[in-house]
């Protein structure tokens, strides 16, 4: 889609620079930056459940061959450490994002606004937010999903596991950006009619081939790679990539779906990296056009987007950094809550597992923003490279729009940070109809000023 394209989308991007501008603004967190040679550390454990366990929808009865992983890097010498972790979960909400980014900070030597965990958003995994388990037992009800038993347990292991890995932290040198297209995996899940409104969702599995053969729509086709190198050796690769990772599932069986599939081939190809996949903005995006739900399309899914990092890794270009190359700033934003949510918890003894699962974070999250918390969006910049991270379920036009502000840089966009608010869609996406920006979403329209703020002001920092 060209810029054009991305600007009709109501982005006022030259209201908001002009208003940022008279404002004036600081980094919310900095520091005096020498020049000298940043060092990284990587750590990477299982984040299975065992056997028996509930998984967000069913019990988990069995694993796959690969398992669930909880990945990351520590970046050090650039004023107070900087953690980045993704985990093959479905979401990790509110109360769990506290407990992860403390004990991880902790164990980093850094603080909580220095940290982000994100989740790749497998359906055949665990979903996590202790301030769901506390509303649930308060109710009298077992927990089932919300259980923070092994929450607890991967939260203390990745602790001792950064503890360990920042006593072998390695200089690195060097910043590598590479990027390709993936071929037919993503598309846009929502089809409009001649109305505009939505007419269909074209989910993960599309099993009616009318729904299939509509048009990609918009998408991000292409795969982000930053790679930390210590001269010609590379020590971590972070992909991105937006869309959801779902080929099959509600099977029972713990997995980490294509994405994983594909981050597996390349770490076989490139053993001496640590391989950390990110989700990024793919709240309005699935496999759907590629997928009707076969079991052989995790293997082709995996193959298509194992081949586009390949190529990106291939058209890898390196720059020399320093500990003056790098900052880290964050942008603390208050959404507003669509309406109705405050009602989800009459449904709690009533509603399905599934129901429960998709809508009591969202209570727990007006909750807390009642006792005035707020979700911050963070980004890392080094030398041109910047990466920013959003909560929830984003729509792909944050980053779309993300990446047109500063064309002049490398943008990456993790997505699927606090997953407590749900899906964000654009402005004009609630409008439209559609499952994303009904009861699934926990934000009204006010989100897109908001956030692109926020992004805004990020990136020209």
């Amino acid at each position: 889609m060209n810029l054009a394209g991305i600007y009709k989308l109501k982005f006022n991007f030259l209201l908001i620079s002009s208003f940022v501008f008279l404002l004036g603004f600081s980094p919310v967190s900095g520091y005096a930056f020498y020049q000298q040679t940043p060092r990284i550390a990587t750590f990477d454990i299982d984040a299975t459940p065992p056997v028996g366990s509930q998984l967000t929808y069913d019990p988990m009865v069995n694993n796959w061959d690969l398992g669930l992983r909880a990945k990351g890097i520590i970046i050090l010498g650039s004023g107070q450490p900087i953690v980045m972790c993704s985990v093959d979960w479905i979401g990790i909400s509110n109360e769990s994002q506290d407990e992860f980014k403390r004990v991880m900070a902790l164990a980093a030597g850094t603080v909580p606004t220095r940290v982000v965990v994100h989740t790749i958003h497998q359906h055949d995994a665990p979903a996590s937010d202790l301030g769901a388990e506390v509303i649930m037992k308060s109710a009298g009800m077992e927990p089932g999903a919300f259980d923070g038993t092994y929450t607890r347990d991967l939260i203390d292991r990745l602790g001792q596991a950064i503890r360990k890995s920042v006593l072998t932290a390695l200089p690195f040198t060097h910043i590598g950006t590479g990027q390709a297209e993936v071929f037919k995996v993503a598309s846009n899940r929502r089809i409009l009619g001649s109305d505009g409104k939505v007419k269909f969702s074209r989910t993960s599995a599309t099993k009616d081939s009318l729904m299939r053969a509509e048009p990609e729509g918009l998408i991000d086709p292409m795969v982000s790679l930053i790679s930390f190198w210590n001269k010609d050796e590379p020590l971590a690769v972070l992909s991105y990539y937006a869309s959801h990772p779902q080929s099959y599932y509600r099977t029972g069986v713990a997995n980490p779906d294509f994405p994983g599939v594909s981050r597996f081939m390349r770490q076989l190809a490139v053993p001496e990296a640590l391989h950390i996949h990110f989700n990024g903005a793919g709240g309005n995006i699935t496999a759907g056009k590629y997928n009707d739900g076969a079991r052989e399309n995790r293997l082709i899914l995996a193959e298509r987007l194992a081949d586009g990092m390949k190529r990106a890794w291939e058209s890898t270009t390196r720059k020399a950094v320093t500990s003056g190359s790098i900052s880290w700033n964050v942008e603390p934003v208050q959404l507003k809550p669509a309406a109705g949510i405050e009602k989800l918890e009459a449904g709690l003894k009533t509603g399905t597992s599934v129901f429960i699962a998709n809508n009591i974070s969202k209570l727990v999250w007006l909750r807390r923003l009642q006792a005035g918390k707020k979700i911050d969006i963070s980004s890392l910049a080094i030398d041109n490279v910047r990466i920013i991270h959003l909560p929830g379920e984003p729509f792909v036009e944050y980053q779309l729009a993300a990446k047109a502000v500063r064309p002049d840089l490398f943008v990456s966009v993790a997505g699927y940070g606090d997953y407590g608010v749900g899906y964000i869609g654009t402005a004009v996406a609630y409008s439209e109809g559609g499952y994303e920006t009904g009861q699934a979403s926990g934000v009204t329209a006010d989100a897109e000023m908001i956030l692109m703020k926020a992004i805004w002001k990020l990136l020209q920092k």
